[in-house]
């Protein structure tokens, strides 16, 4: 690209440009550095095509830059922020769970319900039953709405199949769901999500042997990471770990769903075996957390969920200040999905994580950009502001990072760039 190349799209006049640059280039944004990232006073992104090629101040704005061509979006009074990047979701299933929501008002706990029957095993059923056309429309229907509320890449979790066809059909549709629109899909294969009836009897282990045996081998280029649920109801954690033994030794990345409900050992042991991020953490203590920050050099991100303990009615909420001051790097996500979180809205994550985790604003906005990226592997193309990455960008309607997490359970967002292009 020509140094002298004339923008096609120049963002101007924001009162912050929120770019989260400044960090350490090797590793998530951790402790200090999570909140130490850099603010434009009066700033300006410019693009060329799909890329940012600069980000400053309007005063250092060269005008030669500018052509006939040039589109300018006019961010007076707006934060200018990288896109949101939704680092835990269950994007594509079938049906969904207000009856259970009914159960639950009534007192009826999560593992109750999937004891008997319900939970995970419902949607099963009803993503069995449904077609891939449906599946695909309706996670084209969810991903625009999170694309409404700025998010502009997206993992997702398949595990609502727990058969092999089901499983990657499901890893399937979410790569032609994020080939028909504009918001980037990253699949991550959860067929150990829990012990599907057909295997009830055999038990975990003979089923996560299936996985390795007859699914995995079918997944290479199709998605780059595994997942499993390690928790009571789900996979032990000796099973956790010779499934995440076995799926790295094949070449893929590592997570876990762990210490959501108990305190398991699972987040250390998958930091321990290299996982790219562990997820829910509520019950991981702030020992361990400091522990797995050491061990892993800062590199395995812990991915917290706050409005599923809320969605759930529980009062145990991950200590993510406590996790922020031993060093671990943390991400923010809403964990979509028609049981504990039917929500696409991560501006509400986002001020959650800050009421009842302890983040504060700034930390906030990392967790659900360049942090999140760093969970999905991303960081190199999303998540901040800075020549070279590809121009993804949101305009919002507040003036200062402050008012991010304040204004509770508003969309603040009025422009998405996604790509270069403004969406509408």
């Amino acid at each position: 690209m020509s140094d002298f190349a004339p923008y096609t799209l120049l963002i101007q006049h924001a009162a912050q440009v929120l770019t989260l640059a400044g960090g350490p280039p090797d590793r998530p944004l951790a402790g200090p550095d999570l909140s130490s990232w850099t603010i434009i006073e009066q700033g300006y992104v410019a693009c060329v095509d799909d890329k940012i090629v600069a980000v400053g101040r309007m005063s250092k704005l060269n005008l030669a830059h500018l052509g006939p061509d040039t589109r300018l979006i006019d961010a007076s009074g707006c934060v200018v922020m990288p896109g949101l990047v939704e680092c835990h979701t269950h994007l594509v299933f079938g049906g969904n769970r207000a009856d259970e929501f009914e159960r639950k008002l009534r007192g009826e706990s999560y593992l109750d319900i999937l004891a008997g029957g319900g939970g995970i095993l419902s949607t099963v059923r009803a993503t069995r039953a449904a077609s891939e056309a449906e599946l695909l429309a309706h996670s084209l229907h969810h991903l625009k709405g999170f694309r409404r509320y700025g998010v502009t890449t997206l993992e997702a979790k398949s595990g609502y199949g727990l058969d092999r066809d089901t499983e990657l059909r499901l890893v399937r549709v979410a790569r032609e769901a994020g080939q028909q629109q504009a918001v980037r899909v990253v699949p991550t294969f959860l067929g150990a999500h829990v012990v599907p009836p057909e295997f009830k009897e055999a038990g975990p282990r003979t089923y996560v042997d299936f996985i390795l045996r007859e699914v995995l081998s079918d997944l290479k280029g199709e998605a780059a990471f595994v997942d499993i649920f390690c928790e009571d109801g789900a996979f032990p954690l000796d099973v956790s770990r010779y499934y995440l033994e076995q799926a790295h030794k094949m070449g893929f990345g590592l997570k876990i769903h762990a210490e959501q409900l108990h305190d398991l050992g699972g987040c250390e042991m998958a930091a321990e075996l290299g996982a790219t991020s562990i997820d829910h953490c509520d019950y991981l203590m702030p020992d361990a957390a400091a522990r797995i920050a050491q061990q892993t050099a800062g590199r395995t991100v812990a991915v917290l969920l706050p409005l599923v303990p809320l969605f759930l009615r529980q009062q145990k909420f991950a200590d993510g200040r406590e996790f922020i001051d031993s060093g671990l790097p943390v991400a923010v996500s809403t964990d979509f999905n028609p049981g504990s979180c039917p929500s696409k809205n991560l501006w509400l994550a986002l001020s959650v994580a800050c009421l009842k985790m302890g983040l504060t604003a700034k930390e906030a906005v990392a967790a659900v950009t360049l942090n999140a990226a760093w969970a999905i592997a991303q960081q190199h193309d999303c998540g901040s502001l800075e020549p070279g990455k590809r121009a993804d960008v949101l305009v919002l309607n507040v003036s200062s990072v402050a008012e991010v997490p304040y204004w509770l359970g508003e969309n603040p967002v009025r422009d998405v760039v996604i790509g270069g292009a403004l969406i509408a």
